[in-house]
């Protein structure tokens, strides 16, 4: 059975923005004022820089063919490109998010500013290729950066298919997707034997399972990790909320939660990109910025995972 998120009321999406009627008349890309970058990190097979902080689309770019919806979803494109941000990523799963980041990109003129990330989402790897095509003229992009087969979804078969259109420079790097924690063991046994160029997983300052076996293996086998669900879909950030953060945060540039959870993931070196979804456009800078300021160290790392446990 398909399933897909059900998309955000405009009562919940305008709720976030910060300005509603500046995103009904956006600049051209060109035209914002440009910030200063994020850290970049080389893709491990290509050496290909990437920043360290990307977009999801997962539920929040569901908004269907609402044209207010749609250009508050291009605004906070359009500033997650103003400040250095590539790596967009999305699914046949998520509804109308293709769509939605390919009404931005064409909006922003940014189809070469994009580094575009999607996924295989089929039982049936028959109609693995048509579906790749139908996500390919949603986005408008000539063509992805990086298909996923998503959440291991047939993924032999699937694979097979992604590595066929690699071959033919259909598709630049490949790789596959896990959510949650789950299915670590079927990861970890296709990182071993597959060609990969990315693996896609959940982890933060709390779901640190990956680093016992994933994280070490990725490094071993020289393949990149785009690290999902960073914020716990919003329920890590709204519990933490209710904590002071610690004063020696500010060593690192961390002035929010998000931006401490943030700056734990992207400074594990294995890490290529975190993907944080959101609506606003006030949450893309602070996730961004997080990736233009100090990184925490090893001892600061272990210091910032002991204190969100204590809490």
């Amino acid at each position: 059975m398909t399933h897909h998120p059900h998309p955000l009321s405009r009562r919940t999406l305008l709720g976030g923005m910060l300005s509603v009627a500046a995103a009904a008349s956006l600049p051209p890309l060109g035209a914002l004022a440009q910030q200063p970058g994020p850290q970049m990190r080389e893709v491990p097979s290509t050496g290909e820089p990437l920043p360290l902080v990307g977009l999801g689309s997962w539920i929040t770019f569901n908004v269907g063919e609402d044209p207010l919806l749609l250009e508050a979803c291009t605004a906070v494109m359009a500033q997650f490109f103003a400040m250095g941000g590539r790596m967009i990523d999305s699914s046949p799963m998520y509804g109308s998010s293709q769509a939605t980041i390919g009404h931005g990109l064409e909006a922003l003129d940014a189809v070469a500013q994009v580094y575009a990330a999607d996924k295989i989402w089929t039982s049936n790897p028959a109609g693995g290729p048509a579906q790749v095509e139908a996500s390919r003229r949603d986005w408008g992009v000539p063509r992805f950066d990086l298909l996923q087969v998503h959440n291991l979804v047939a993924w032999e078969a699937n694979l097979e298919t992604l590595l066929g259109m690699k071959a033919a420079g259909e598709v630049r790097h490949v790789g596959i997707t896990t959510s949650h924690g789950r299915r670590h063991d079927g990861v970890e046994r296709i990182m071993r034997d597959a060609p990969l160029d990315f693996v896609q997983l959940t982890y933060n300052v709390v779901d640190r399972e990956a680093e016992q076996r994933l994280l070490p293996l990725a490094r071993e086998r020289g393949i990149g990790v785009i690290v999902n669900r960073p914020f716990r879909q919003g329920r890590l950030t709204e519990r933490l909320a209710r904590e002071p953060l610690p004063a020696w945060a500010a060593e690192i540039g961390a002035e929010s939660w998000a931006q401490f959870i943030l700056k734990f993931i992207i400074s594990h070196p294995v890490v290529s990109c975190a993907i944080p979804a959101t609506t606003r456009v006030d949450h893309v800078r602070e996730n961004m910025a997080a990736a233009g300021t100090p990184l925490p160290d090893d001892a600061l790392r272990r210091r910032m995972a002991d204190h969100v446990r204590a809490l």
